[in-house]
């Protein structure tokens, strides 16, 4: 289950899961991260294991954002988000 709020930092994070992903006008995207709105929002439609791993790759981002990585390179995103849901899912740590 996706927390509908987590702390990263300090910083308090909205998260929801939406109709449409809209980034850059553009809606081909399973998730966002805003760091001005402190928000992450996935999409609903997916399943929920897609759902899970959306949402640990926009928490990653959002671990980067608040380290100081103001530069993120998707690719490094993509590679360790997916290692660590399966540490997470595999360890039973679960996200309720």
């Amino acid at each position: 289950m996706i927390p509908n709020k987590i702390n990263v930092a300090g910083v308090e994070y909205d998260v929801s899961e939406v109709e449409t992903v809209i980034i850059d006008g553009s809606t081909n995207y399973a998730g966002s991260c805003s760091y001005s709105d402190s928000r992450i929002e996935v999409l609903n439609s997916m399943v929920p294991t897609k759902k899970e791993q959306s949402f640990v790759h926009e928490l990653l981002h959002a671990c980067f954002h608040e380290a100081g990585f103001n530069e993120q390179d998707e690719d490094v995103i993509n590679r360790v988000s997916n290692v660590l849901y399966q540490v997470l899912k595999d360890n039973k740590l679960t996200f309720e």
